[in-house]
């Protein structure tokens, strides 16, 4: 028997909650971390609550349509996308910016397209893996195979068209979006496996390439790329120049050792050694100032974000919003490895920030729309009373 309950009673609190969480670890973060970027200390805690505000907004609208609308919108969504991204790389409207070509002109305003791109991708691969899965008749190798294979045709183009901008760290989030939501669909684990292995062997590749052939090598890792490389893996050697970032990160959140140094006492935070420390870096500011304790609690509330989210993505009786979930999983979980493990050595460093803490208006606006979709899921997903008893008969 099925429970009906108001949209309002369908809302997961729970989310929310954890939302405001992280909602005010950022705004205390950018407080502390911003003071030397701008004389208002307030002022991008002020641009930040704007974007909070706009992004809460622009969650709500993706929550009030039902999500089962947005198969419509796939493929005109995915269109504008490559397009977008194609402006980027190809025409005068592409600024470049800080190494790369990764923003768009649109006039009053820079967009950063390959942003919401990643939310194209996951709506246009959930379309693809709900038709192709609910139509196929027995499951074999052969059909996992075509699986793989159309969601490769919908992932790689953006993931190279965001590699040659070059943005490896936005490219890395749409491959992880496409490993997830494969791994929603069930395909057998062969399949993973091989493709888990070719990854590893790309690797291996790109080493042997650079130690025997570097004049191929270049052609596939940019200058500035390769020196994030050396940095992370001799960050010592290298402090006086690309290993500068880490070695003062890392300095920062050892310092905090497991209390902090304190709200706004943080010696690298408030000496303005780290570049983008409201930011990109903005995890050394709560691993200094809010020590090993604060730092647990970050990522406490992160894996509780992420637990529900897989809850909800596994107890959705439509495989549509399955799908779309598992893709703002991939999405997110990427996103805060790479940002908390490129701050204390264990990956190199690249652009991604630390979702709903660091300071920006696409990503954070990107990740809240992110949100309403998993909220959207959650609302529009029907609870069956005693239906562990009916499954059983």
């Amino acid at each position: 028997m099925e429970e009906r309950k108001t949209g309002f009673q369908q809302l997961d609190y729970t989310l929310l909650f954890l939302l405001f969480v992280l909602m005010c670890f950022s705004l205390l973060a950018i407080y502390s971390g911003s003071g030397q970027y701008h004389s208002d200390p307030m002022h991008y805690v002020k641009l930040q609550l704007i974007w909070f505000g706009i992004g809460i907004v622009a969650m709500i609208c993706m929550m009030v349509v039902d999500y089962d609308l947005f198969k419509n919108f796939s493929i005109p969504l995915y269109g504008i996308g490559i397009v977008a991204l194609l402006l980027v790389a190809f025409s005068p409207l592409g600024v470049f910016r800080n190494g790369s070509t990764r923003w768009l002109n649109v006039g009053v305003t820079d967009i950063q397209p390959s942003e919401f791109v990643k939310i194209f991708v996951i709506i246009a691969t959930a379309h693809l893996l709900y038709k192709v899965t609910s139509q196929r008749v027995q499951r074999d190798i052969k059909s996992d195979l075509v699986i793989v294979g159309k969601v490769f045709l919908v992932g790689l183009p953006p993931f190279f068209l965001i590699l040659t901008q070059p943005d490896l760290g936005t490219a890395l989030v749409i491959a992880s979006i496409m490993a997830t939501m494969l791994l929603m669909s069930g395909i057998s684990w062969k399949i993973l496996g091989f493709l888990a292995l070719s990854a590893v062997a790309g690797i291996v590749s790109l080493v042997w390439l650079h130690n025997y052939h570097f004049e191929i090598f270049s052609i596939f890792i940019e200058s500035h790329q390769l020196d994030r490389i050396y940095g992370w893996l001799a960050p010592y050697e290298h402090q006086g120049t690309f290993g500068y970032q880490l070695v003062m990160a890392m300095r920062g959140i050892g310092s905090g050792q497991l209390y902090g140094s304190g709200f706004m006492q943080g010696v690298q935070t408030q000496s303005d050694r780290i570049p983008e420390i409201h930011t990109d870096f903005i995890f050394t500011v709560i691993g200094e100032e809010f020590g090993f304790i604060g730092a647990t609690i970050l990522i406490i509330t992160y894996f509780l974000l992420f637990y529900r989210m897989i809850i909800i993505a596994l107890t959705c009786n439509n495989m549509y919003g399955s799908y779309l979930v598992a893709g703002v999983i991939g999405l997110l979980v990427f996103q805060v490895f790479q940002n908390i493990a490129m701050t204390i050595g264990l990956m190199p460093i690249t652009g991604l920030a630390l979702p709903f803490i660091s300071y920006g208006g696409s990503a954070l606006l990107t990740n809240m729309l992110a949100m309403g979709i998993v909220l959207n899921v959650n609302m529009r997903t029907k609870h069956y009373m005693f239906e562990a008893e009916e499954e059983a008969l």
